[in-house]
């Protein structure tokens, strides 16, 4: 009975506190009185509302400090407002939809023999950082097969001579004329803003190397053959000085396409 009585008891002082303040949650006070346990204030929904916290980034970012962009963390300012005036000055000169790509539109060109005609021609000076000796028409598509040919056969081909490549010397570009300007031959595809002629190349520490001189010579053979073969697929047409007595001395390259593929020799 007096054990009943005493939880009674405790029962009726727990309902008491509770109606007083229903925000207060009673907890066992650990014995010897050590320490006093302050009551947790119960959120509307039940829940234990916890004390604001900020980590050492929150408060870096707040200052304005390390994290306060998601930039690369070593990249300084310089870097990047220099990179950003480099890719405008790029875009500057971009045609065909290719920062890479560097020239001026031309529009439509037209020649004294009929068929010497190309749309939307450009003028090129430079592909892929690799310079032009002379400024060359042509279409688009042509353009964006001598990129291709040169960022995966040329760039490759010279990486380990002189430096690497740095500029081609354009032998010819658009030109009105017969194929091989013989007289009565048909149109070439020069006349159609569809090729370009390359006779050398010219490496960062100066040396030239030229198709006709290079094409046996020990140092070069090796890569003027892989550029030449590189540039089946890209281009249509490849001729070089084994193709007959017109090209000795440089390489055709122009973006026909035959029923058979492509034409290299």
């Amino acid at each position: 009975m007096i054990r009943a009585a005493v939880l009674g008891g405790l029962l009726a002082f727990a309902q008491t506190a509770q109606a007083a303040d229903p925000s207060v949650s009673l907890r066992p006070v650990p014995r010897g009185g050590e320490a006093v346990v302050q009551p947790l204030k119960l959120e509307p929904t039940g829940t234990i509302a916890q004390p604001a916290q900020s980590t050492d980034q929150e408060r870096a970012r707040d200052r304005g400090g390390l994290f306060a962009s998601l930039r690369p963390l070593f990249r300084s300012e310089k870097a990047e407002s220099d990179g950003r005036a480099q890719k405008r000055l790029r875009e500057k000169g971009a045609v065909c939809g290719d920062i890479d790509i560097q020239g001026e539109k031309v529009g439509r060109v037209t020649g004294n023999i009929k068929g010497c005609v190309v749309e939307d021609a450009v003028r090129i000076r430079s592909v892929s950082g690799v310079g032009l000796s002379q400024k060359s028409v042509m279409d688009c598509k042509t353009a964006g097969a001598l990129k291709s040919w040169i960022e995966g056969s040329a760039k490759p081909a010279l990486s380990k001579k002189g430096g690497g490549l740095k500029s081609i010397h354009v032998a010819a570009h658009y030109a009105c004329r017969t194929r091989n300007n013989q007289k009565g031959a048909k149109l070439s595809e020069h006349g159609k803003g569809r090729a370009i002629d390359i006779s050398a190349f010219r490496l960062r520490d100066g040396t030239e190397v030229s198709v006709l001189t290079g094409w046996r010579a020990q140092r070069f053979s090796d890569a003027l053959k892989r550029m030449h073969k590189g540039a089946c697929g890209p281009f249509g047409t490849v001729l070089g000085p084994n193709a007959n007595r017109f090209h000795r001395d440089h390489f055709h390259f122009d973006t026909a396409r035959y029923r058979s593929g492509t034409f290299c020799r």
